[in-house]
């Protein structure tokens, strides 16, 4: 698919949409893999993450363009946040009119522009593709379980990042015409940005020594809006840097929390940095002994990269990362003497070889089998069959 859609099919338009910075990542590949084919392709930024630490360096670093349309709907309650997105999304949709709208992840922007999309696909005669389709940690508390399974419901085609996520959706009543494989395309970026972010040369510039320190991230509510919790991570953190440096790139959320809650002073064993855009966060990750995190795309990125990685979570949505990659889950309810375990454990685990234990299709071109299976169920060709029944209408 790199020269040109070709065969006398006709170009497609697709209003891909980005909300939040783990989307920004999953989106420049799939744009990049459309021009290519010939297609047109419209970013919708929604303004999710509106803090340019946040948004802007990422777009900076993955080469994406200017959004087409920025919606600038900012920080809110998730009630707010999605009714505002759907009202500014409806009339790009209207004024787009496209053969596909694309949503990636499972933030608040990826349901609510699906949910747009869902009551118009018939007067525009345009469909709803889901990527990184599947994912289930079977945790209804977490927003983003709502987000990813509702957002299932109404895609048209479904398209899944690993194997492991065709039983999930299978159990859930989902047509398997509707479900296509296409592998990682966070994978396609972080392989693509790989040498660059090494030149830049990141451990060096914060002082440490590349295998000999570990990086750290948090920003879930459940770890950092709880005092106890976020005491509890700080705390084994603080401990995991009596035995090596933690390099601790501290989220906007993170920050507010610890100092309202008074344990700000726990963070001074750390390497406390603002956050990194990123290039420079694959540079510091792909350095590090081990990475402690309750990211889900870091997951992904420490199991392509060979680095052992400790999920500060009960669940995770991306089981594939246990059973085939470096992840492993702290013990739960997270203690300090649980994480310190946990993280002792991977780092005796030692580092694989990169894409030693990367599981099928995360090999740097999801994104290219993103566009042939949009080519292959655009409108006019084979229609997708919404089983109604198994749906409850």
């Amino acid at each position: 698919m790199t020269g040109g859609r070709g065969g006398g099919l006709r170009a497609m338009k697709v209003l891909v949409v980005a909300g939040a910075r783990p989307n920004f990542m999953k989106v420049a590949p799939i744009l990049a893999a459309l021009g290519r084919a010939g297609d047109e392709a419209v970013l919708v930024h929604t303004g999710q993450h509106y803090d340019a630490a946040m948004s802007d360096a990422f777009f900076a670093d993955l080469g994406l363009p200017e959004p087409a349309f920025h919606l600038e709907v900012g920080s809110a309650s998730h009630a707010v946040q999605t009714a505002r997105v759907m009202e500014a999304f409806e009339p790009v949709l209207l004024r787009v009119r496209p053969h596909w709208v694309v949503v990636v992840g499972d933030v608040n922007s990826t349901l609510a522009c699906a949910l747009v999309a869902s009551k118009l696909r018939h007067e525009l005669g345009c469909r709803i593709a889901h990527v990184e389709a599947g994912l289930r940690s079977g945790d209804w508390r977490m927003p983003e379980e709502v987000n990813r399974v509702l957002t299932d419901r109404l895609a048209d085609l479904l398209l899944t990042p690993s194997r492991d996520a065709h039983p999930n959706l299978a159990a859930e009543g989902i047509e398997a015409e509707r479900v296509v494989f296409v592998g990682n395309v966070m994978i396609d970026s972080l392989l693509a940005q790989l040498p660059a972010a090494r030149e830049l040369r990141v451990p060096a510039r914060l002082g440490v020594e590349p295998g000999r320190y570990a990086v750290a991230t948090l920003h879930r509510p459940s770890n950092v809006d709880d005092p106890a919790a976020l005491s509890a991570v700080l705390s084994g953190l603080a401990r995991v840097a009596g035995r090596m440096p933690v390099v601790f790139p501290v989220h906007p959320r993170t920050r507010r929390r610890a100092a309202e809650f008074g344990v700000g002073d726990a963070m001074a064993p750390l390497t406390a940095i603002d956050p990194l855009g990123y290039r420079e966060m694959i540079g510091v990750v792909d350095g590090a002994a081990v990475v402690l995190t309750d990211s889900g795309g870091l997951q992904e990125e420490t199991t392509a990269l060979g680095v052992p990685c400790v999920t500060l979570r009960e669940t995770t949505e991306r089981p594939v990362t246990v059973a085939e990659g470096t992840n492993r889950l702290a013990p739960w309810p997270l203690t300090a003497d649980g994480i310190v375990r946990a993280a002792g454990k991977a780092i005796a685990q030692g580092r694989a070889a990169p894409g030693e234990r990367c599981p099928e299709g995360w090999d740097g071109h999801a994104a290219e089998r993103v566009a042939a299976a949009l080519a292959a169920h655009a409108p006019g060709a084979a229609p997708i069959v919404h089983n109604l029944a198994t749906e409850g209408v």
